[in-house]
């Protein structure tokens, strides 16, 4: 029998990983991209141990590691500068088995795609679900140049996914949260500073350095769904952060107004009822759309790609292949149900938990009233006094997560 086929639609970073993670469990891969190239929309990325573990999967781990740049003293701070609550690097290295990883999402798009063979990625290729297929008949894609058949398809769309409308047509789909994001990359300032989140009244900001020397920073503040600024976003960043404590006002001034990015930010408030129908698999932000106030909506998008890859098994076969064609196929067809009921059944309460406690975690920044910021400053600085295990505390069951594969690509036993 000829290698299964799976087609990923989506070459965002949590298709390219399943892309990669299922060529190494003996898939025949194509990456089906709508983009005429692989420009990832986006600026920073923050890799946390969890996704650095899944990347050892796949061999990348080391690589990603090799990418920190935070080093010493950092935390939350309040806009006039105030300490908020203090952590250093090696706290969170020493708590969860690696660091925290800043790298610019182009950075790991050239990475992950740098793993697979010329012809893999199809870039300018749109594709559209027309049967998610079931245990007797194939999935079918339709694309500009005809339908593809595939024993397996794995919808990394992104939040608007076309693919999840398809398959779960009666659900609401993700939610305007009340939150807008704006970020951006720009040159370091002259004046080292130590990597920080401060929150305001219902607005949030964030500087975070990169290894090539840049400065990722990022803002969150509620506003109403799809608004802009009325002249650039930068100007509106002036308006929103301009008087907040040191680099901020600098970071701002440093930003090409024409790179700002804003996005209105959305969550799926209802969970889907399976990450997978026929044989058509949901990942990232296709599946569990979140608040990105934990960092980890690509995290888990990675996350998703390499235990989706090993629950479908070996040539989509969790059993003995069976004797002759007929069988293998049967084998196939069989153990790829299972596979991705598995893969349901893994992620669906892990990727609920998060987007929830994302959602927990935007309410906190989002507090207006001027109360309610002083009382929830003064619990974070009274818990602060226990010492940075306390607050990195709230990451436990997040960051320490760890693949159901028994080794790492990179050679690091499970431990």
């Amino acid at each position: 029998m000829d290698q299964p086929r799976a087609l990923v639609i989506g070459g965002g970073i949590g298709g390219l990983t399943a892309a990669v993670a299922l060529r190494q469990r003996g898939w025949a891969v194509t990456v089906l991209e709508r983009a005429p190239e692989l420009t990832p929309v986006g600026a920073g990325l923050g890799l946390a141990p969890n996704a650095q573990r899944a990347l050892d999967v796949i061999g990348l781990g080391d690589r990603v590691r090799a990418l920190s740049a935070w080093q010493g003293d950092g935390g939350l701070r309040a806009p006039g500068g105030r300490w908020l609550s203090r952590t250093s690097s090696k706290a969170a290295a020493d708590r969860f088995g690696g660091p925290l990883v800043l790298v610019h999402r182009a950075t790991l798009v050239s990475l992950l795609a740098s793993a697979l063979p010329e012809g893999v990625v199809r870039t300018g290729t749109a594709a559209e679900l027309t049967d998610p297929g079931d245990v007797g008949r194939p999935a079918v894609v339709s694309t500009p140049d005809g339908e593809l058949e595939a024993d397996l398809v794995v919808a990394a769309d992104g939040i608007r996914s076309a693919v999840r409308r398809a398959l779960f047509p009666g659900h609401p789909g993700p939610r305007y949260t009340g939150l807008t994001t704006w970020r951006v990359v720009v040159p370091a300032p002259e004046r080292p500073f130590a990597p920080h989140e401060t929150w305001g009244r219902g607005r949030l900001w964030g500087t975070q350095p990169l290894k090539d020397g840049r400065v990722y920073a990022y803002a969150m503040a509620t506003a109403p769904e799809g608004a802009h600024a009325p002249g650039d976003e930068r100007s509106e960043l002036r308006r929103l952060f301009g008087d907040w404590h040191d680099p901020v006002p600098g970071i701002i001034e440093a930003a090409d107004p024409g790179q700002v990015l804003r996005h209105d930010v959305h969550e799926m408030a209802v969970p889907l009822p399976a990450y997978h129908r026929g044989r058509v698999a949901l990942l990232g932000d296709a599946a569990h759309a979140m608040q990105p106030t934990l960092g980890q909506g690509g995290n888990q998008a990675i996350e998703d790609a390499v235990v989706l890859a090993h629950h479908v098994g070996r040539n989509g076969d969790s059993g003995p292949a069976a004797e002759g064609a007929t069988g293998l196929a049967a084998g196939l067809a069989t153990g790829l149900a299972a596979g991705l009921a598995s893969y349901s059944a893994d992620r669906l309460p892990r990727t609920t938990a998060i987007v929830r406690q994302a959602t927990r975690t935007g309410r906190m920044t989002a507090v207006s009233n001027p109360v309610a910021v002083a009382v929830r400053d003064a619990l974070i600085v009274a818990v602060s006094r226990f010492g940075p295990g306390l607050i990195l505390r709230g990451f436990a069951g997040i960051a320490d997560w760890r693949p159901p594969q028994h080794t790492y690509a990179s050679g690091t036993p499970r431990q």
